[in-house]
Parts: C-alpha cells; sequence; structure tokens
C-alpha cells in the first residue's frame, strides 16, 4: 500500500466524508470531501506535471498549515514527486543548505515575506532552484501565481501518471530542525511511514473518521504523520490552523476527540488553566482541587492496571460531570479521549495537573528517523506517568551499554539524503539505529528517557547530570515557565529561569504584587525573587546535590523560535541560549 492509494481508496469508498477544513479570511469555513481532495489534488497534481515536475523530483514547500500546503502535499506525492516541507522559521543559510542539499528545481512558498527569502537562491549558481510558485493571491509578483495550477484543463490521459509509486519509493524528505548543527535530509518511504501509520492506530483508542487540529508545522514528523499521512489512513478530518497562538480557539470551536501537543504546549495551556482557577473564590478553588484527587487517584488505578473500585468509580464520575467536564468544556478540552506529547521530556508535574482533569498525556518518544512515534504510552495496552511507554508494533527498542536507546525495525528510515541524491545509511549490520538518547527499559518493558547524549552535564568532579531532570524540576512551580540548567567542566551547577507569561501576571494580581504590565518590572519584584528563591529551593530539595541549581538569573522575555532560542518544535537550542547569554551565564560563577 501506498499513501496515493490511500487517497484513492478514500475517495470511492468515503466519497462524502469531510477530509480537511480551514477558517476563510473572511470569517467562514470551507471543507472538502474525501472525493473533492480526490479530484483536486488530481488537478493540481496535473499542473505540476505542466511545470516540469516528474517522478522522484523534490519540491520544496515553505508555508504555514493550509489547505495549498495540505492539498500540494497530497497532489506531489500522486505524481510520484517528493515533497519537502521547510521550517517557516529557518535562516537564510539553512534554507540555502536545504535548497542545495535535496536539489530541487522548484520551491512553493506562502508569500511575499517568503519569497524575499528564496529568490537569492535563483541567482546563485550552487543552488538547481529555478522557480518560485506563490501561494498568497496578489503576493506573486514576477512569479507564478499557485491559481494557474488549478486553472488548467486535465489532460485526458494525464490519470495514468498517478499513484504509481511503489513502497519502497520515497514519500518524503523531513529536516531535522537543526538544535546542534545543520539539518540532515531524512528520507522517508511509503513503506516505513504507513508501518508507522498502523503500529500507532493499533494502540490508540479513538473513534472512526476522527478529527484532528493541524497547527504544527508540516516540517516536523509529528504534524506529518498526524496531520497528513494518519488522516489517509484512517480517512480522517483534519481541521487546519495556520497560526498556532490561536489553536486554544480552534479547540475551544471543534472540541476534537484527540489532540497532540508538544510538551510546551502542555505547559502552556496549564499554565493558562492555572492561572484561571487562581481567581476563583476559595470554596470554589476547594472543590476544584478535591475534585482532581479524585480524578488523580482514578488514574492511578487504571495506571497499575487495576480495575477503578465502585465507590471510586462512583465518585470520579461525579466529579467529573459537576465540576471537571464545566471546566474543560470551556476550554474545548470536554471529549478528548487521546491526549498525546512528545518531542521532549514531558515534565511530570505537568501531566500530574492533567490527571487531576481526567485527561492522561500520553508521552511517546521517537525521532525523525523513527518516523515518529517509537514508544508510546496507551489507554489500550497501558501507561506509566512520565515513562515514554512501550514500543510501537513497527519497532524494537533496546539499550547500549552506555545507556543509549537503539532502535531497528520496519519504521526506522532509509538514511540521510546525500547532495548527489543518494541515500547514506545510518544503522548498523544488524539494523539497529543509535539514537542519541539515553535512558532506560524496566521489567515491564516501558522506557524512560533521560536526556540526549549529546547534552548531557559532566560537572568538573565527573558526575554526569540530566539538564531536562533539572530543568523539569525548577517548571514545576507555576512562575517559571521556562529553564536552562548549565555546568559543564564546572563545579557546580546556575540556571537561567524565564518567567511564565501566563501564570506570572495572575501570581501577581493573586499575591497583591502591582509591577504593572511591564514583565521586566515583575522579575525585580522583591516578592517574586522571594517565591522565585523558594521555588529554586523546593526543587534543590527533590535533586541530590550534584543535580542542585546554586545560583540563577531571572528573565521576563520568553524564548521562541522567532527569536532562535527554540527550534520550530519548540524544543531548546542551547548553544544558541548559551552563546546569547553567555555574559549572564559567567557572571553566576563570578563573585
Amino acid at each position: 500500500m501506498t499513501l496515493p492509494q490511500l487517497v484513492v481508496r478514500n475517495a470511492a469508498e468515503h466519497p462524502e466524508l469531510p477530509a480537511l477544513s480551514w477558517r476563510t479570511p473572511d470569517g467562514g469555513r470551507t471543507t472538502l470531501t474525501w472525493a473533492e481532495v480526490g479530484e483536486h489534488t488530481a488537478r493540481l497534481a496535473a499542473g505540476y506535471a505542466a511545470l516540469g515536475v516528474g517522478r522522484g523530483d523534490h519540491v520544496l514547500l515553505m508555508a504555514s498549515d493550509r489547505a495549498e500546503h495540505w492539498l500540494s502535499d497530497l497532489a506531489l506525492t500522486r505524481l510520484g514527486a517528493v515533497p519537502v516541507s521547510v521550517y517557516g522559521t529557518s535562516a537564510p543559510p539553512q534554507i540555502a543548505h536545504i535548497a542545495r542539499n535535496c536539489r530541487a528545481a522548484l520551491a512553493v512558498v506562502e508569500g511575499a515575506a517568503q519569497t524575499a527569502v528564496w529568490e537569492p537562491l535563483l541567482r546563485d549558481a550552487g543552488t538547481p532552484l529555478a522557480r518560485l510558485v506563490v501561494m498568497e493571491p496578489g503576493e506573486e509578483g514576477d512569479h507564478l501565481p499557485y491559481t494557474a495550477l488549478t486553472g488548467a484543463e486535465v489532460p485526458a490521459e494525464f490519470g495514468k501518471a498517478l499513484d504509481g509509486a511503489r513502497p519502497d519509493d520515497p514519500l518524503t524528505v523531513v529536516y531535522t530542525s537543526g538544535t546542534t548543527g545543520e539539518p540532515k535530509g531524512v528520507v522517508l518511504s511509503h513503506r516505513q511511514v504507513l508501518a508507522n501509520a498502523r503500529a500507532l492506530d493499533a494502540v490508540v483508542d479513538l473513534p472512526p473518521h476522527v478529527e484532528h487540529i493541524g497547527y504544527l508545522p508540516f516540517a516536523h514528523i509529528a504534524e506529518r504523520m498526524l496531520g497528513i499521512y494518519l488522516p489517509c489512513h484512517r480517512a480522517s478530518h483534519v481541521h487546519l490552523c495556520p497560526d498556532p497562538a490561536a489553536v486554544a480557539g480552534v479547540v475551544r470551536e471543534i472540541r476534537p476527540r484527540q489532540f497532540f501537543g508538544v510538551p510546551r504546549i502542555w505547559e502552556k495551556l496549564a499554565a493558562a488553566v492555572r492561572a484561571g482557577l487562581s481567581l476563583l473564590p476559595a470554596e470554589q478553588r476547594k472543590a476544584v482541587e478535591e475534585a482532581a484527587e479524585v480524578a488523580r487517584a482514578h488514574v492511578a488505578c487504571r495506571e497499575r492496571g487495576e480495575t477503578p473500585p465502585v465507590e471510586l468509580e462512583a465518585s470520579y464520575a461525579a466529579v467529573r460531570e459537576g465540576v471537571l467536564l464545566p471546566l474543560l468544556r470551556a476550554g474545548g478540552l470536554d471529549r478528548v479521549t487521546w491526549a498525546a506529547s512528545a518531542s521532549a521530556p514531558m515534565p511530570l508535574d505537568v501531566v500530574r495537573f492533567w490527571a487531576g482533569f481526567g485527561i492522561v498525556v500520553m508521552d511517546a518518544w521517537g525521532l525523525t528517523e523513527t518516523t515518529g512515534v517509537a514508544t508510546t504510552n496507551s489507554p489500550r495496552t497501558g501507561f506509566r506517568l512520565g515513562s515514554v511507554g512501550r514500543p510501537v508494533a513497527s519497532v524494537e527498542v533496546r539499550t547500549a551499554g552506555d545507556g543509549e536507546l537503539e532502535v531497528r525495525g520496519e519504521s526506522v528510515f532509509s538514511g540521510y539524503l546525500r547532495p548527489d541524491g543518494s541515500v547514506e545509511g545510518a544503522v548498523d549490520a544488524e539494523g539497529w539505529l543509535r539514537t542519541g538518547d539515553i535512558g532506560r527499559i524496566d521489567e515491564d518493558g516501558y522506557v524512560w528517557v533521560t536526556d540526549r547524549k549529546k547534552e548531557m552535564i559532566i560537572t568538573s568532579t565527573g558526575k554526569n547530570v540530566s539538564p531536562a531532570l533539572v530543568e523539569n524540576a525548577l517548571k514545576e512551580h507555576p512562575l517559571i515557565g521556562q529553564a536552562l540548567v548549565h555546568g559543564d567542566g564546572r563545579s557546580y551547577l546556575v540556571a537561567l529561569l524565564v518567567l511564565d507569561a501566563e501564570a506570572a501576571p495572575a501570581w501577581a494580581a493573586a499575591h497583591g504584587v502591582d509591577a504593572g504590565p511591564d514583565p521586566a518590572a515583575l522579575v525585580a519584584h522583591p516578592a517574586v525573587r522571594r517565591e522565585v528563591d523558594r521555588a529554586v529551593a523546593a526543587a534543590n530539595s527533590r535533586l541530590n546535590r550534584t543535580e542542585q541549581v546554586k545560583r540563577y538569573r531571572l528573565l521576563a522575555e520568553e524564548w521562541g523560535p522567532a527569536t532562535g532560542e527554540l527550534t520550530p518544535s519548540l524544543k531548546m537550542r542551547r548553544r544558541v541560549i548559551h552563546d546569547r547569554y553567555a555574559d549572564e551565564i559567567t557572571g553566576l560563577y563570578e563573585g
């Protein structure tokens, strides 16, 4: 089976089912059925073919999660070409590297802002890029408008050119987000992607044709799987959200059955809920806290694989209906049956917070190189809070002698793309891929990830410290939204801490702190400093001596992809932060 065959199947077997929805500029909503997706992608494929795109050609796409991006991806796949999405926040040198590495002659971009970044490559002799297609009407300038691709007549015999991909053909190339160096092009075949889709479907508990909100970049393997490939596999319904900042509003509107967020998304949602709860009268807060304890006890029974006692089941049903569901309904999360996270270690306090609402965030683990999920917690097969679950059916996982996790199986990637078009393998003679993550596997088969091997701190006394472990302990206090721990080659750890943009003003209001709207004023306020001191002391009390933070610097401005401290998938770029705050870090070791 291949992805184009799934599109054709859905159009034939589920022609009236909704496939793709998006908000129009006038505030309305447009929906395409699977039959319409089949017709539209065939017509769009003919438009790309008229530009000279053929089987095996790479085509670059840089745009938000909008219909033109999603439909182009499928159309190019049906043509036998290889779509390659590029992060919208990629720096010009990264874009140039990707364009040279995949040797694409065509790039499809969103509008004038992206065109300005790509145009210099048209004049670059070392880059084969020859043409741009621009999606946004009126912003194409001298380049081809996207509308021209769907306006031409489809040749009568063109259908014979579609859907001929073979299972081992490349389906896409996904470039890693570049936390430590230049992005690498991960080559994924139809066989690998669909093996992962089947394995993931086997451990989730969802209704048929479930809806999905697509808001993460399509350049990220998680959104490619959840927002493109799994919907084709399931004949399900994708709601596009081009602006990730607007996802909370879309969740309230759609009330999805499933919701995926990287840890930072779940942290920010939790911070917003906590801020709202802090403003409730004391009696209502107490009722919510008591209901949350019942919900956590119910989750704990399920975590142990036990059937909750009759009394607990009744108590949970009562508090869920009377206290928790109204709160979840206000945020659009009342229908969620599968909540998930991946991409970075999930803070345990955030997992427990959501468990207090009856939502178990099923933490998963994987790499772009494993086609996304390699292990996951599951409401069907079991879960352990704090772990990343057990291996899915398409892979097996083991630990090497130094604790590094290794993976092999049918959803492990083909290799890295070389500039000459060949693929460089990355597995050993037995098929094992070294993941770069340190972890352990317990007696029940659950995998526990400690940290990235390259990011482990080795102090001057030779002790190994997981920065993520310490950072998550610091972030358990709602005032601290982000944290970076430093101490490589030093005798003790220091930290950069960032106030949480949602929780800090709410905390200040609840504690009578009047610092105005300026975050810098909050950072400087003595009451805030005293509370952060207590938060650091509380974190240190749960850590061993080597892991404890001796000094810290409190910052006001959040780190993000736009300013470069985070990748587009919201993982920290430690090297960038280290360089940007080198003076502050050095100062923490002086005096």
